[in-house]
């Protein structure tokens, strides 16, 4: 049986939200009924999806960003407040890896750019959603660590430092906020069927059979079931779940 939400009156914000994980967080939302921001660095993406879903009657705004630069995301974030009128929900999505690297070669510039997106791009998605739901005293903002945030991975230092410290921003901020009536978690994902994980396999990148056959389940995930799980830390079914990271792996983890 499929969950069935209703945020119904409800302001999402989501990043990363024309492809992926975001893209299937955010028509999760629009079809729960509630008034979803689409924040992507992608102009014409974000253009393209928002006509797509106003076509479907959903209350939809997009919002061109880049999460690395701070003023952006503090303009994204007023712009759904004016928009909106409020901030219920954020999944804080966007992300980049880098090409498969011992750390003795990776270069300052790909260490850089990694840790705007992946590290500081969530502290600002954080810091400004944070400071919007502490005036309406209710909120709850979900993070997108990876598996990577819990486990290491050979040639994948940098990527992994930056989600392990998404799961270390998770946890503070939601010590910080609990008593203020906003929760804070995290979830991380494996291996999904998505365009990220496409571009890695079609790049030599990735073995589609190491992909499948590293998760117990014995299979990729479906975008929509860690929209699923997102849309659950949202909700008040998971009322109680404060400062998790949340596996959402096939199994991997737990091996």
């Amino acid at each position: 049986m499929n969950p069935t939400y209703d945020f119904a009156g409800q302001v999402a914000f989501v990043t990363g939200a024309t492809s992926g994980l975001g893209l299937a967080t955010a028509e999760r939302f629009a079809a729960s009924g509630a008034a979803v921001a689409l924040v992507d660095i992608d102009r014409d993406a974000v253009i393209e999806l928002e006509a797509r879903l106003r076509g479907q009657g959903r209350t939809v705004v997009g919002i061109p960003c880049d999460v690395s630069d701070e003023s952006q995301v503090e303009a994204a974030v007023k712009k759904t407040v004016v928009e909106f009128g409020r901030l219920d929900m954020a999944f804080n999505n966007a992300g980049i890896i880098g090409a498969p690297t011992e750390l003795v070669d990776e270069t300052e510039e790909v260490y850089e750019r990694v840790n705007a997106v992946n590290a500081r791009g969530v502290w600002a998605c954080m810091k400004h959603e944070l400071r919007q739901m502490r005036v309406q005293g209710s909120g709850s903002i979900v993070n997108c660590s990876s598996m990577s945030g819990l486990i290491g991975q050979r040639k994948r230092s940098t990527y992994n430092a930056t989600k392990h410290a998404v799961v270390g921003l998770t946890k503070a901020a939601a010590l910080e906020n609990a008593g203020l009536g906003i929760r804070v978690n995290a979830v991380c994902p494996g291996s999904f069927e998505t365009p990220m994980l496409t571009a890695m396999v079609d790049r030599g990148e990735l073995r589609m059979e190491d992909a499948v056959g590293d998760a117990p389940i014995g299979r990729l995930g479906d975008p929509l079931e860690l929209a699923d799980t997102v849309l659950w830390l949202c909700s008040t079914g998971s009322g109680m779940v404060v400062g998790v990271a949340l596996a959402v792996d096939g199994g991997v983890v737990a091996q």
